[in-house]
């Protein structure tokens, strides 16, 4: 069965799985111990710093390891923070983040603190202009991924380390996605990362922190991890997670090369086998494995489903997979169409072959979907004399509000407009998305009368 979710969690690499059974047996005991298995214990801790620093690009003195990604990102940004409070209280982040930053970053405004948020282009990769111009005085710490999480678009962070260390301001890197391809360039002040995006076990997370930083650790600590990450270290999950880094790395260019291409081909396929499809994200500066494409018309959720029938394993970022029936934060913040999202992003050693299956499925997948949705046929109906059409949605969920809109467009003249009532966050995003895609005008939104908002389009052709 083919595994498509990578970014989520990369399957356990043949080295972590060999390393964590080895250590198992040798590194079981106490590395803050003298005796004979606690420095056993110390010399397996002290070589996984090592290997795991080589890799980021820092000192072994620098980086710590954390129980996950998501507590070296709230540690990060909480310490340098507190390390930096005589600074000022403002935290500078782009608005496409992993969640655990932007959650970091409602803690800090719920403590008085301030965030801004700079905003994305439609690839997902912030201006290295427009984030220098937000580290104003006052700034105490800025947080930039290294490549989005969602749609794989690199960010600009050599541009944006130069404008922090002008600004005199530490950057913090979430290097999550992308630390398993190399080394992060630019002159980073802090870093983190998670193991199981690159293939090591879960549980492990990497915190580094430059020489030179000001930083104080929050919360209780104690004498391990430097302070910066108490209790007792998952010392096999550590040893693996280290080993499995460095080999990847040594795989990095020969199997990115080749998931590249397969990425490409899924990039280039897609819109000419089904109709009505955007891929979304960077075409050029983007991670070698990743690609993300919404379908028109098509409910995510049973997208995901119908294409885990037929044996594939991928994410969605739409609104329609959503207990909370909002769109992911990355594809609002890039403005691009919500629905029918599927993430597609490739394990090593994915074959040819699962990827031409895979796309041999989806058109079929897609239509089957949009059938059972009602969703509207390709040509035009004959306008009526009105020059103007109210759909009434409310109370109807992705994609159901954009499926009624692209019904009735026909019924209007050209230069009449369709007024869609609709109380689905997701509308807010998808109808002007829909009207970029199908060469419509899309006139704005007001207060709905009996509720919800009322969304205008104006037919163009």
């Amino acid at each position: 069965m083919p595994y498509f979710d990578a970014a989520s969690a990369a399957p356990l690499h043949p080295v972590a799985r060999q390393a964590l059974l080895a250590s198992l047996d040798e590194g079981w005991a106490d590395p803050a111990r003298l005796y004979r298995e606690g420095r056993r214990a110390r010399l397996l801790l002290d070589a996984a710093r090592e290997a795991a620093a080589e890799a980021v690009g820092c000192r072994p003195d620098e980086l710590v390891f954390t129980p996950s990604g998501t507590r070296a990102v709230h540690a990060g940004i909480s310490g340098a923070l507190a390390g930096r409070r005589r600074v000022g209280d403002r935290l500078v982040v782009s608005a496409v983040e992993h969640s655990s930053v932007l959650h970091a970053g409602e803690t800090h405004t719920a403590a008085g603190g301030t965030v801004t948020e700079v905003p994305v282009g439609r690839s997902g990769a912030v201006d290295a202009d427009a984030f220098a111009a937000a580290l104003v005085p006052g700034t105490a710490l800025a947080c930039l991924q290294s490549a989005n999480h969602e749609v794989g678009t690199e960010q600009p962070v050599t541009e944006v380390a130069e404008a922090c260390r002008a600004a005199d301001v530490p950057l913090l890197v979430d290097a999550a996605q992308s630390l398993g391809w190399g080394p992060v360039d630019g002159g980073w002040s802090l870093l983190t990362a998670s193991a199981h995006k690159w293939g090591g076990p879960a549980g492990v997370g990497l915190l580094a922190v430059r020489k030179g930083v000001r930083f104080a650790p929050q919360g209780p600590s104690d004498e391990r991890e430097s302070g910066r990450a108490p209790g007792f270290e998952n010392l096999p999950a550590i040893v693996a997670a280290a080993a499995s880094l460095r080999a990847v790395r040594a795989e990095a260019a020969a199997e990115g090369a080749r998931l590249r291409a397969l990425v490409d081909r899924i990039r280039a396929r897609v819109p000419l086998l089904v109709p009505d499809v955007e891929v979304v994200g960077d075409a050029v500066r983007r991670l070698p494995h990743l690609v993300t494409f919404s379908c028109l018309y098509v409910d995510g959720e049973t997208l995901l489903h119908e294409l885990d029938r037929e044996g594939f394993s991928v994410s969605s970022g739409s609104s329609c997979t959503s207990s909370t029936l909002t769109p992911s934060h990355v594809l609002r913040a890039m403005g691009v169409l919500s629905e029918g999202n599927v993430r597609v992003s490739l394990p090593a050693g994915t074959s040819e072959e699962d990827v031409d299956r895979f796309l041999a499925v989806l058109p079929g997948v897609v239509a089957g979907v949009r059938e059972r949705l009602g969703a509207p046929a390709s040509a035009p109906s004959t306008p009526s004399p009105s020059g103007s059409l109210v759909v009434d949605s409310l109370g109807k969920r992705c994609p159901i509000p954009v499926i009624e809109l692209a019904k009735v467009i026909g019924d209007v003249p050209v230069g009449g407009t369709v007024t869609v009532l609709s109380d689905d966050e997701a509308a807010r995003l998808d109808i002007p998305a829909w009207c970029e895609m199908r060469g419509q005008e899309y006139v704005g939104e007001s207060p709905g009368a009996g509720g919800g908002t009322a969304y205008v389009v104006r037919r163009v052709s």
